[in-house]
């Protein structure tokens, strides 16, 4: 639920205050962006 004012008008990624905020992903509507890959699997796991 977004409670944030700013979040409700703009969206947290338009907030000037974004990168400080510590309740950002709780009472904003931000989400991180997921850039992490799987892990990469070789065929030779374990042998």
């Amino acid at each position: 639920m977004t409670l944030c004012p700013i979040a409700l008008m703009a969206g947290c990624r338009s907030c000037p205050a974004v990168q400080v905020c510590p309740l950002k992903t709780v009472l904003g509507d931000y989400k991180p962006d997921d850039k992490s890959e799987p892990p990469k699997q070789d065929g030779n796991q374990g042998h």
